[in-house]
């Protein structure tokens, strides 16, 4: 492997890495606030992906980028909905019943939508997505520079707001003290249903940042789910400069791969980078005992 095709390789790499980021923001953010795994995730992210092809069809023709508000709108409100009428008020306060709902709610929405929408692969075609940007040795397709920029700055928006809002700093002490958060007054049941709103929503910015250069199907949001546990471990659990800097860094272990062993094979970077962190460093890059 030459420095060139290695360049364009690392380049290539943090384009898909930050559609990653925003994936494994939304996941470590439902953990670092409910503390489980949410299993609907990856189904979460496919739905959101049908959404961004229908309004892309006739009549409606809504471009991907001029969904992203509508996308992220209604995925908040989807995800809230979904946490106050069934997740929050089935699991009796119990983690071990949220993860097994969700992962009933991951094989309805992946049935459901087999039955809806067929197997077959659905893709947009945008015209704007043959255009390509030279960085040195490497070329970059236009709608992975325009989905690597706005995941960063979607994700800068997410910490802003996590920081200084009402909301974001009750968010916060949900995640360190639940108990503690009661008895100064934070309804923390609907701090949960916020926090699974706002993870799902990353899923609907994802869905329409994907979509000019990927396709969807029934099964299409398992693939990046996997890499977002993976991200999520490899950063630290719950925590957001860890999916930051953990989905960077599996974009590029994952696109040196595929130049390395070829598409297929270049996939087992991923799964060796989880084990490592694991013997190594359980706690992650940035997670704390």
């Amino acid at each position: 492997m030459t420095l060139d095709i290695a360049f364009a390789g690392i380049v290539n790499g943090l384009m898909s890495g930050g559609i990653y980021v925003l994936v494994a923001v939304g996941l470590t953010l439902i953990y670092g606030v409910l503390h489980i795994i949410n299993f609907a995730h990856g189904s979460m992210l496919m739905l959101a992906m049908y959404g961004v092809y229908y309004l892309f069809k006739p009549p409606l023709g809504v471009d991907p980028y001029v969904a992203l508000p509508i996308l992220v709108a209604g995925s908040f409100a989807f995800g809230y909905v979904l946490y106050r009428g069934l997740i929050g008020r089935f699991s009796h306060g119990k983690d071990e019943n949220i993860l097994l709902i969700t992962l009933g709610l991951s094989i309805i929405a992946d049935n459901a939508a087999l039955f809806f929408f067929t197997g077959d692969t659905q893709t947009i075609d945008v015209a704007w997505a043959g255009r390509f940007v030279e960085v040195g040795p490497a070329l970059i397709p236009m709608p992975k520079l325009v989905s690597f920029v706005a995941s960063l700055a979607l994700c800068a928006a997410l910490g802003l707001f996590m920081a200084f809002s009402d909301t974001g700093k009750a968010i916060r002490a949900v995640a360190k003290e639940r108990q503690g958060a009661r008895l100064v007054g934070i309804d923390v049941e609907n701090i949960f249903a916020i926090s699974y709103g706002i993870g799902i929503a990353c899923l609907g910015a994802a869905a329409c940042l994907l979509m000019p250069f990927f396709y969807v199907s029934p099964s299409s949001g398992h693939a990046f789910v996997l890499v977002a546990f993976t991200i999520v471990v490899l950063g630290g659990m719950g925590s957001f400069a860890g999916a930051l800097v953990g989905g960077l860094l599996i974009g590029i272990v994952e696109s040196l791969g595929g130049l390395q062993f070829g598409e297929q094979l270049g996939q087992i970077g991923i799964p060796l980078v989880f084990i490592l962190i694991l013997l190594f460093r359980p706690v992650g890059l940035f997670g704390s005992r």
